[in-house]
């Protein structure tokens, strides 16, 4: 016969992960898409979290006042596009 057992959660403080440094000698083009990217993933992320799943209700309102929530720099209005369209196709 088999037994539960409860196992109690570890208290342990929540440290965020290690970022790997981004590969040398790519153009500067590439690494600006690249971290455009990455916020425009951390703020749908946070927009979805918030209840946001319409593209429409993500106005540039919207999503800078959550970056600025988020303590990220505003974003432009090519990243806002960017969220509207990772929270259009992401369903």
């Amino acid at each position: 016969m088999a037994l539960a057992v409860i196992r109690t959660p570890s208290i342990e403080p929540w440290t965020p992960l290690q970022r790997a440094p981004l590969p040398a000698g790519r153009p500067r083009e590439w690494y600006v898409s690249h971290n455009r990217r990455l916020k425009a993933m951390r703020l749908t992320i946070a927009l979805l979290d918030a209840g946001v799943y319409i593209p429409s209700k993500a106005t540039n309102t919207k999503i800078r006042t959550t970056a600025t929530t988020l303590g990220i720099h505003p974003p432009s209005d090519t990243t806002c596009r960017m969220v509207r369209a990772l929270i259009r196709y992401g369903r």
